[in-house]
């Protein structure tokens, strides 16, 4: 099979929904893989809740508007305005009574045939009954914590967790990788035991309407998840998954492009990049840390501080560390990720290990400095730390505070550590083998291509 030959099939391009969790996290993938759809012809309808949707688009002023081939729509998430939608069990709770009945409607509207859904709206898959549509399940996450997810409900009889994720038994669940019964992604997600109690009811719930879906699409690719994926046979792991420079990312925050700028005027391999990602706080004791931690560590760094990082630090004080690093580090919003990380001043990644920053990273032969803050983030630490080996651990004290001491040594440590630069190299060269022409991540995109285009 080839490219050249479903381009040129003359076969008319199916209408395909494409529906993400609300999260920046599922929004920025199922945005790239959108991209890779649209050039092949595909109608896409990219279904965003109505608050995500705002942000988007004001987000996008600098991208040139909608690029063609994807029509951005919004449905209610059920939240009340005033509601904290980053409250994710709250939002969890509301989403399918809140858009089950509008996607029906949609469907049945546009005469759409196929639906790509988030692995966490998998609640969508009922939609397989009511209007009789195919559904693509799409792992936001590992292929190894999805095999989790379908063990759940082991892990919940053999007693090593309750059904309100609280740890029963301390011992390592051998997957690859291995992890640790304190970090399985179900016990952190939640702030109280009610919340994790119907976190963990809703995916063993939904565990159970994982049948109905046609196909599972994996953001990662063959060689770097071998043995997660060897659990999931029927599954196409299509990653990692890039977008366009110049295209909608499907961003929530405008993009600073003036910390490339910075960037070139820096040495090469020299600069700290820092990013958590779009859900992970710190109070004030970890955030000045982490400033003072920076500053230690003597290196030039891109610190991303979006604005709900933290809500504890006065602006005065944050000023005046800005203006006292001015120089030596830039501090902004949101940067453009995946372009800072192929600069060649960038030497290393302190990341919080969500899968598309560890996927990002890999791509771009990046070391790591792992920060996990919840969910499969410990999961992404354990394959970098230990099976990749493209990266090292920032260890939290006693008081759960990753000190500014920790952090100049770990710096120091893995800069100086010239086989995990050459591991990071390795696996970036198989990363673009796989989503390279003939690889195994482009061959199994031209096999979803082709199952879409069966209507």
């Amino acid at each position: 099979m080839t490219e050249t030959a479903i381009m040129d099939a003359g076969a008319p391009q199916p209408h395909v929904m494409v529906l993400p969790f609300p999260a920046q996290g599922h929004v920025i993938p199922l945005m790239e893989l959108s991209h890779r759809l649209a050039d092949y012809g595909f109608k896409i309808d990219f279904v965003n809740t109505e608050f995500n949707h705002g942000r988007i688009l004001k987000s996008m002023q600098n991208k040139g508007g909608i690029p063609e081939g994807i029509h951005m729509l919004s449905i209610p998430d059920g939240m009340d305005p005033a509601d904290d939608h980053t409250d994710i069990g709250k939002l969890v709770g509301g989403l399918p009574a809140a858009m089950l009945s509008p996607l029906e409607e949609i469907i049945k509207t546009k005469k759409i045939k196929w639906v790509i859904a988030d692995v966490s709206m998998s609640w969508a898959l009922k939609l397989t009954n009511t209007v009789g549509v195919r559904i693509a399940l799409f792992l936001t996450y590992s292929a190894s914590v999805f095999a989790l997810r379908m063990k759940l409900p082991k892990l919940i009889e053999d007693g090593i967790i309750d059904e309100s994720g609280n740890v029963k038994m301390h011992k390592m669940i051998q997957l690859s990788p291995p992890i640790d019964s304190t970090e399985i992604p179900w016990v952190s997600l939640g702030s109280t035991a009610e919340r994790r109690r119907v976190n963990i009811r809703n995916v063993i719930n939904t565990n159970q309407l994982m049948g109905l879906a046609d196909v599972v699409i994996c953001n990662t690719f063959r060689e770097v998840e071998t043995e997660a994926l060897a659990l999931l046979p029927d599954a196409l792991p299509i990653g990692p998954l890039v977008a366009p420079v110049s295209k909608l990312t499907g961003n929530f925050w405008s993009e600073d492009q003036t910390c490339l700028t910075w960037l070139d005027k820096q040495a090469p391999g020299t600069v700290i990049y820092v990013a958590f990602g779009s859900s992970t706080v710190f109070d004030a004791t970890r955030f000045q840390e982490l400033a003072d931690g920076l500053v230690l560590s003597g290196r030039p760094f891109l610190w991303v501080v979006r604005p709900n990082f933290t809500k504890e630090i006065k602006e005065e004080w944050f000023n005046q560390f800005k203006q006292r690093v001015a120089g030596k580090g830039l501090v902004v919003t949101w940067a453009p990720q995946q372009r800072v990380l192929s600069h060649r001043a960038v030497a290393c990644f302190m990341t919080h290990c969500g899968w598309n920053s560890t996927m990002e990273g890999v791509l771009h032969g990046v070391p790591f400095l792992c920060c996990p803050y919840f969910s499969d983030q410990f999961c992404n630490q354990s394959y970098v730390c230990n099976v990749w080996k493209t990266g090292l651990k920032l260890c939290a004290n006693e008081q759960g505070v990753v000190t500014k001491e920790e952090i100049k040594d770990k710096v120091v440590q893995l800069l100086g550590a010239e086989d995990i630069k050459e591991r990071a190299i390795m696996w970036k060269n198989k990363a673009c083998a796989s989503i390279g022409e003939g690889g195994s991540s482009h061959q199994n995109l031209l096999k979803l291509v082709k199952l879409l285009q069966e209507g």
